[in-house]
């Protein structure tokens, strides 16, 4: 099938394009590249533009020169915290784009589109979280999040358009960008030590995660692109076993890397959900989810995949749209 994937330079699109590619799919897609790299491309993708989500024009233009039949929107300025203190940039990347992408799938009369949200969801709920909680999103980025579930349900029930919504969280592996000063707490904690730098940690690290190895995601996607059992389906990806700490990460990090740095202590930011663990019930009973990868595993991969590419100096790519003393000094003091 001919599959369109936006983000495809992002850390989760460019493998979700490898994994199509190799079961026979003909790929293309759009990257801004504000968060990914160039070179996370597969070689093998037919054909793929450097554009915003939010150009409309620009995409109807893409649809009708590549005619896809599957859509997975994985393109997204995924900023959680940042998206407190930049709710513009943030929401417009998340509604306005993931708008322009619906609407240009729709015209292009695509059979589904496979759009991939957040835990952010859920906010403050009681976890586990479950896909049939009532979500509490507690900053602008799940509020918008949310929003374009909703948004994507009315327009593909309207017009007859299949769909899927993924709820991936903590996604971690090789290729996820590293220079990013706003997100990847693991891939901004392997950065820093391997220069031997502190490894920062926000409140006093008790906050708790499950992360996902970005492999054992990619078998959930496959099938909510082609199974007919799951249209219209909310499904959480990713495991509900080996929650961790941010501390506890953060040791992990120094004992895979070999650098004992110190681990450098920030005020918390607002708005951080304390506990946020989803469950995978739902996973496992529609698409056969496995946990098949360790945390450890998984970080000693981007370890060598960051080691191999070389470290690099934080970026500071993205404005602060609000100052003021919450807003954190890593940020507002370019402490990275």
């Amino acid at each position: 099938m001919r599959i369109f994937i936006t983000g495809i330079a992002g850390f989760l699109g460019s493998h979700l394009a490898d994994a199509m590619l190799r079961d026979g799919h003909t790929v293309g897609g759009v990257d801004s590249l504000i968060g990914g790299y160039e070179d996370n491309v597969p070689d093998g993708v037919q054909i793929w533009w450097k554009s915003d989500c939010n150009e409309l024009s620009c995409l109807n233009g893409y649809f009708e020169h590549f005619e896809p039949e599957i859509v997975f929107h994985c393109a997204a300025l995924a900023y959680e915290g940042l998206s407190v203190f930049s709710p513009h940039v943030v929401t417009q990347s998340i509604v306005g784009a993931s708008t322009s992408v619906f609407s240009a799938s729709i015209t292009a009369g695509v059979r589904r589109i496979v759009h991939c949200s957040s835990m952010a969801r859920y906010g403050a709920g009681r976890p586990p979280f479950v896909e049939s909680d009532r979500p509490d999103p507690q900053d602008p980025y799940g509020i918008g999040k949310l929003c374009v579930e909703q948004m994507l349900r009315n327009l593909c029930e309207t017009h007859g358009v299949e769909f899927t919504i993924a709820v991936p969280h903590n996604i971690v592996g090789p290729r996820q960008k590293y220079d990013d000063p706003y997100r990847n707490v693991a891939s901004i904690m392997i950065n820093r030590a391997l220069q031997g730098k502190p490894i920062i940690v926000y409140g006093d690290g008790s906050q708790q995660r499950c992360f996902s190895y970005v492999d054992d995601c990619i078998s959930c996607l496959k099938k909510m692109a082609f199974d007919e059992g799951v249209v219209g389906e909310v499904i959480n990806i990713g495991p509900d076993e080996q929650p961790v700490t941010i501390l506890e990460l953060a040791l992990l990090v120094r004992n895979i890397t070999g650098m004992r740095v110190p681990i450098a202590y920030m005020p918390g930011r607002p708005q951080e959900v304390k506990i946020a663990l989803c469950s995978s019930k739902k996973a496992r009973r529609l698409l056969g989810y496995q946990t098949k990868t360790s945390l450890e595993d998984g970080l000693t991969k981007m370890v060598d995949y960051v080691r191999a590419r070389g470290v690099a100096d934080f970026t500071y790519h993205l404005p602060l749209e609000i100052v003021n003393e919450k807003t954190p000094r890593t940020w507002k003091e370019h402490l990275f």
